[in-house]
């Protein structure tokens, strides 16, 4: 295990349930929900954290992260190390909070997240070619200035900021949550949030990336992740408080082709109008293996390069999805709680339609 690891490993009972609902009573003055999207050819609702403020899910933690610290009377300056999105997410809320912030960023980084991160006002440091190097120097530099350290997952009032997609998802009674997975805060959040509720929580990594499906089992040791789309996921060695978390909390974890999960970022983009990032469509792509009546995928980021997003329009042809099945009549179906049922179109002409008429449309991919 590198020496960037090394470091005692928390208790699960060092988050809770209660901590979640601490972050979002904290969060509720700067953050409003994101939409729930239904993506009707894929038979998914999607949880658009690709709308949240710099466009991905981590600002919950990052932002939590820093209000609990003010709680506590810490209120130093404050260095993270991320291949984007975290680092968007921790100079968005030093920002508003007015905290200095320092981000160590790899060399190869996605552009878009390093503009991100600047304009927000915070440093950017890059160093190294891989997150493990970045990180390594972002500790360096926190022991060496007295800075607090802000992990990108393993950390407890992150993972709590990050559990508060969760909150919103519980009123509209999913029975399956997808989730994806890198370090494992937002699985581990997600699911302190609704496991309690009845709902199934599902991981989703990709294929030769699968950190956390290996250390769930029991293979703890360092990976060397392949090249992917999903760069926001790419961790070789999970959080120590999240992988005791996700082997507690989750029901499974679905492993996704690299093919696969191209192919969807593809469709969400010509099908549903949505634009996700790797990491962000990895969910989804997960979704044609999990079984559910109303299953919800989270799209964790949007923060995808243009000439990446470019390249995949004009290279990748998805299949055409199946037509439409008829199924049973609505009257002999269970009905969808009202917030997640598919909007009904009224009958032009009730004289020309009756009850028995209406049939609920699914499709299959």
């Amino acid at each position: 295990m590198p020496a960037s690891y090394a470091s005692p490993e928390p208790e699960v009972g060092d988050v809770s349930v209660a901590d979640v609902l601490a972050a979002q009573a904290r969060l509720r003055r700067y953050l409003p929900p994101t939409p729930l999207h239904y993506a009707e050819r894929f038979g998914v609702w999607l949880k658009l954290e690709n709308l949240q403020r710099t466009g991905s899910y981590k600002v919950r933690g990052a932002l939590n992260a820093l209000l609990a610290g003010r709680e506590r009377g810490d209120d130093r300056p404050v260095i993270c190390a991320s291949a984007g999105n975290h680092a968007q997410g921790v100079a968005w809320a030093a920002y508003r909070l007015n905290i200095p912030a320092i981000t160590v960023m790899p060399h190869g980084a996605p552009a878009t997240k390093i503009a991100g991160v600047a304009h927000w006002g915070a440093t950017v440091r890059q160093h190294g070619e891989s997150y493990d190097e970045a990180y390594a120097f972002a500790r360096a530099l926190a022991d060496q200035h007295g800075y607090r350290f802000l992990s990108a997952f393993d950390d407890p009032d992150v993972i709590a900021g990050q559990g508060t997609l969760g909150i919103e998802l519980a009123p509209h009674a999913p029975d399956v949550v997808i989730v994806p997975i890198g370090g494992g805060g937002l699985a581990s959040g997600v699911a302190l949030a609704l496991k309690s509720q009845g709902v199934r929580i599902v991981g989703a990594q990709v294929e030769g990336v699968d950190s956390m499906a290996r250390a769930i089992r029991g293979d703890v040791r360092e990976i060397a992740p392949v090249a992917t789309l999903a760069d926001g996921v790419k961790v070789k060695i999970p959080g120590f408080l999240t992988r005791k978390l996700c082997s507690a909390l989750l029901d499974d974890v679905v492993i996704v082709r690299e093919a696969e999960l191209r192919e969807t970022l593809v469709r969400l983009a010509l099908e549903e109008h949505v634009i996700a990032e790797g990491a962000g469509a990895l969910a989804l792509a997960a979704g044609r293996r999990v079984a559910g009546k109303r299953k919800c995928a989270v799209v964790s980021g949007g923060n995808i390069d243009a000439t990446v997003l470019a390249q995949l329009l004009s290279d990748i042809r998805p299949r055409p999805p199946r037509k439409p099945r008829r199924r049973a009549s609505e009257r002999t179906r269970l009905p969808l709680p009202t917030a997640l049922a598919p909007p009904k179109i009224p009958a032009a002409s009730p004289s020309l339609v009756t009850p028995s008429d209406i049939a609920v449309e699914e499709t299959s991919w």
